[in-house]
């Protein structure tokens, strides 16, 4: 499994309608918990408002990969 270091661009693996992400939004971990257990990943809208700073499990984040692509959608908010 890739480490996740802090500034990484990561990738949701679920939903979290709570706060109106889903599976596939980019966020940056800019904190990291013990040795990658968990992560505070900020997500931020392409006009620089924080949308949310969550704490993460290592299980519902990952990095980018080169086979990923950027995709737009409007934000519903929950």
């Amino acid at each position: 499994m890739k480490t996740i270091n802090e500034l990484d661009a990561v990738a949701l693996t679920c939903n979290l309608p709570k706060y109106g992400l889903v599976r596939g939004d980019v966020g940056t971990a800019v904190l990291v918990h013990g040795d990658g257990v968990a992560f505070e990943v900020e997500f931020v809208g392409y006009d620089g408002h924080t949308v949310a700073l969550l704490t993460l499990e290592r299980a519902q984040v990952r990095p980018l990969d080169t086979n990923d692509i950027p995709h737009a959608r409007e934000l519903e908010h929950a």
